[in-house]
């Protein structure tokens, strides 16, 4: 089960078994290739540090109102506290999160297969995943989860929830869940927790013919492979464009940002170099390569594509292989080294900076700002100046500022109407009443018609949701939108829905119109490359 609020990571990462010491909370760590000590640190030093924490911590432990457990003074206090005067991104993670962030790095945990949300003091069920025990038995969005093996939910948190419904794969699991229409008592499913992939590449599918539309969420343990797996089920020999979407994309494994570049570049193009003060300079280039197969693509980004993200759309947009569309990237090119420590935690340690193939820096400039403003931040196209490059055709690309895009793309805001609409979840509510006790379903290619919208309408002045006539008229149009989301949720699958979010998606349908300069783009980098193939 996996809670609406959680987020991936604006973090790569790269996995290096270490041993350390006892007082490597402390800061205290031995690694490969990494001094002891500093050269400007003494151990006299060093002692005197230890000693002035350890006093410090005496008092606290001693003289505090509340008792102070070691978990909260040390692991969510000292450690953090530590980490933040160094960079963003360095991080430490307790066994629980740990734990958690391998989870998701391998791409599965073993449930039931949902996701959920808090509504008050109830775990509202957004959606089954398809496939999933949850999905088979005939879980529904807005379903309330009411018991769990007899424990009552009412109370707890989504994480709580999660808790009780995760465990070993083959075991039992009963859910209680109260739906609207559906009677007093509560509806029982008696589930068979099972293994549940989490994809990072959600299913592609043509937008028009040959033009696939391929969205990739994040990069775990198996995204190459989840890419390779679309391209062979739809026929990349088919293939006239692409619409790569990297959107909201938080990065992840390095390896496998580096592997999805790898299959779009010529074999032997850079991908990425990485370097930092205790690591040489170490370059990653195209070793599969694309193979011959060179239609163009379109990479749609926005603020909140980040890391790994970036390292696709940098080397994709350095080698004019892609037309870059949408906001400027997040600006994260700081690489973490996880190191392993006792008790199942572990610590993040930014240890190096990322290069795109042209050699501009990747991180956004952190120095003179808040962590908060530095995350949250409003202006998104900052740059380097002083950090110039040029792609393989010759046109100028700047550091500093993640990825600028070749064309920008801003989303209109949502209007007055929209925001209090989606803000009181109407859409989602009014689904799961309309469908009630009834089956959910609905005839292939179903679309909302006026009765539909007229049965809406009623529901908000049902709700006292404030809105006028005119603004009503005004948004029948994105109305009926919402309706066809949310209603194929129910009655298909959250992947069904998701192709019918993006066939409204505007900036999908100007990636469709920008395949023609991305093709202009890619021809004139290959005439180059002829070009100074024949100077040699």
């Amino acid at each position: 089960m996996r809670s609406s609020s959680q987020r991936g990571s604006l973090r790569s990462y790269i996995f290096v078994p270490v041993a350390v010491l006892a007082c490597s909370v402390l800061g205290g760590m031995l690694a490969p290739g990494v001094e002891e000590v500093n050269a400007a640190t003494t151990e006299e030093d060093l002692k005197a540090s230890l000693k002035s924490f350890s006093k410090v911590y005496n008092a606290v432990e001693e003289n505090f109102a509340d008792p102070v457990t070691p978990d909260k003074a040390i692991y969510s206090g000292a450690i953090p506290g530590m980490l933040r005067t160094l960079d963003p991104h360095s991080n430490f993670f307790d066994p629980k999160l740990y734990a958690q962030m391998r989870e998701d790095q391998r791409g599965r945990y073993y449930g039931v297969g949902m996701q959920v949300t808090q509504r008050g003091s109830n775990t509202v069920v957004m959606y089954p995943f398809p496939g999933t025990p949850s999905y088979r038995a005939g879980l529904r969005p807005g379903d309330v989860i009411y018991e769990v093996n007899d424990k009552k939910t009412f109370g707890l948190t989504t994480t709580e929830v999660a808790d009780l419904l995760r465990g070993p794969r083959g075991t039992p699991v009963q859910v209680k869940v109260n739906r609207e229409g559906a009677g007093s008592d509560p509806l029982i499913f008696n589930l068979v927790r099972d293994e549940i992939p989490r994809k990072s590449v959600q299913d592609a599918f043509w937008l028009k013919p040959g033009i696939m539309y391929l969205d990739i969420e994040s990069f775990n343990e198996n995204t190459s492979q989840e890419v390779e797996d679309n391209m062979k089920r739809l026929g990349e020999a088919n293939v006239k464009g692409l619409i790569l979407d990297l959107r909201a994309n938080p990065g992840g494994l390095l390896n496998e940002g580096v592997a999805v570049s790898d299959r779009f570049l010529r074999r032997g193009q850079a991908i990425v170099s990485h370097r930092g003060r205790a690591s040489a300079e170490k370059p990653y280039v195209a070793r599969r390569g694309s193979q011959g197969n060179e239609y163009p693509i379109v990479v749609l980004v926005d603020r909140y594509s980040a890391s790994a993200a970036e390292i696709v759309s940098g080397a994709l947009q350095d080698h004019d292989r892609g037309w870059v569309l949408g906001d400027n990237t997040f600006g994260k090119g700081l690489v973490q080294t996880v190191y392993p420590l006792s008790e199942n935690t572990g610590l993040a340690l930014t240890t190096a900076k990322y290069y795109t193939p042209s050699g501009r820096l990747i991180q956004r400039d952190y120095s003179h700002t808040s962590f908060f403003d530095y995350y949250y931040r409003k202006d998104t196209a900052t740059q380097n100046p002083n950090d110039v490059k040029m792609t393989d055709s010759g046109r100028t690309v700047y550091g500093g500022g993640g990825i600028s895009p070749d064309e920008k793309f801003t989303p209109e805001k949502y209007n007055k109407f929209q925001i209090e609409t989606l803000r009181k979840f109407t859409f989602f509510n009014f689904t799961a009443k309309h469908f009630g006790g009834k089956d959910a379903k609905l005839p292939a290619g179903w679309v909302p018609d006026n009765n539909l919208v007229n049965e809406f309408h009623q529901f908000l002045l049902d709700n006292k949701v404030d809105f006028t006539e005119a603004e009503f008229t005004e948004n029948s149009a994105w109305v009926k939108e919402q309706l066809h989301q949310e209603f194929y949720t129910t009655a298909f699958s959250v992947d069904e829905a998701r192709k019918v979010k993006v066939q409204y998606d505007p900036i999908v349908g100007k990636g469709i119109e920008a395949l023609p300069k991305a093709k202009a783009l890619l021809d004139k980098a290959k005439a180059v490359v002829v070009q100074r193939m024949n100077r040699e």
